[in-house]
């Protein structure tokens, strides 16, 4: 997984609230378990009509969001289903920080899972920095999570908080696997002494008494 430090980027507007997970990425698009290609079906349903008609306003079809790794989002964004997919197809899409008041909890917790920071401040700063992005490429934000510091095109700075344990592993590019890797020496110190006390555990194992 990418580490996250500082990023600096064109931020997209998304201002909508409760954007479920299948407005993220529609059900149709939940056949493969790979993380890659997941980009074509990113709010399929919002980016175009049913007829298969951009819709001009959508920022994917906007030539100022290209490039765009900074979303900010309306309330209770990643609602609905669990689906893991969803992160994904942000990330694939180049996403790789999404700010909104509120965001679901599955989706918050699968975010730094897959190398995404979510963000959660109060109304007045998404306020502040939707308006920032619906400046286009004219108004890049810097996100530096050492710091927990957002900086606008302007020269603000926007301070947020978040969890110890989610910034390191963050910071570190850990998802779960990891994050048990860092506690390597530790296992692999007790596996030696329970198979010494206790081989019995191992039988089978491909290890011998």
């Amino acid at each position: 997984m990418d580490k996250f430090t500082t990023l600096t980027a064109v931020a997209a507007p998304l201002p909508m609230i409760n954007v479920d997970t299948d407005m993220i990425i529609p059900k149709q698009f939940l056949k493969t378990v790979e993380r890659t290609g997941l980009a074509k079906g990113l709010f399929f349903e919002l980016r175009q009509t049913p007829d298969g008609t951009p819709v001009p306003e959508f920022f994917m079809n906007q030539p100022q969001y290209k490039g765009a790794q900074i979303l900010v989002a309306g309330d209770n964004f990643g609602c609905g289903s669990s689906r893991e997919h969803a992160p994904w197809a942000l990330l694939d899409y180049g996403i790789r920080c999404v700010i909104a008041t509120s965001f679901a909890d599955i989706f918050y917790n699968n975010c730094f899972q897959n190398g995404i920071l979510p963000i959660t401040l109060p109304q007045e700063d998404v306020d502040k920095l939707m308006d920032d992005a619906k400046r286009g490429a004219n108004a890049r934000v810097t996100v530096d999570l050492e710091r927990q510091e957002i900086k606008g095109p302007d020269g603000g700075t926007i301070t947020f908080e978040i969890d110890a344990l989610k910034k390191h592993r963050l910071l570190n590019g850990l998802d779960n696997i990891g994050l048990t890797l860092e506690k390597k020496s530790k296992i692999d110190s007790f596996e030696s002494k329970q198979h010494g006390s206790q081989p019995w555990l191992y039988a089978g194992a491909g290890r011998t008494a």
